[in-house]
């Protein structure tokens, strides 16, 4: 079925109908993604709201972007639909997540391995710069920039005592 391909990839179309559909709900879109695990597909829909996601808020989503989803018709194998909150400890994704979460406290896992074999990195976030690098602030006087497509993840870290930002 060549016409599913059309006008972008899948997550991206999901995207595209999903957006408008949270924000009709007062929630954002904070990120999709279509993913197998073992032999099933997964299509999952991260919701956010500044007050925190309810599960009442996952079942109004997940309602209300059923249908338009079967319309749409972008997706060729069967697959479970899951609305869900990005968590506490979400995952820092796109530019603008990265700009919303700066001065936050951030855990780094590298895709390989640094000179000194650690693969984890916890600092400040200081941001995502226009060429991808993510800079963090390590210590005091330390700063680190790294190449945001040779990280497995950028996670916030709501364990840190000092969890809220620089300036705490």
């Amino acid at each position: 079925m060549a016409n599913k391909r059309k006008g972008g990839s899948t997550v991206g179309r999901v995207w595209e109908l999903a957006k408008p559909i949270a924000e009709g709900l007062g929630l954002a879109l904070w990120d999709v993604r279509f993913v197998k695990e073992g032999t099933g597909w997964f299509l999952r829909i991260f919701i956010d709201k500044p007050e925190g996601v309810t599960i009442e808020d996952c079942e109004a989503m997940s309602r209300a972007v059923d249908k338009p989803l079967d319309d749409l018709d972008a997706i060729e194998q069967s697959y479970c639909l899951e609305v869900c909150s990005p968590g506490l400890e979400r995952e820092l994704v796109r530019p603008e997540h990265f700009e919303q979460f700066e001065g936050w406290p951030v855990n780094v896992r590298l895709i390989r391995p640094l000179a000194d074999g650690r693969k984890d990195i916890s600092g400040l976030l200081l941001g995502l710069t226009e060429d991808g690098m993510v800079r963090l602030r390590l210590a005091e006087d330390e700063e680190a920039a790294i190449p945001k497509k040779d990280t497995v993840f950028v996670k916030l870290d709501d364990f840190d005592e000092d969890f809220g930002g620089i300036d705490e």
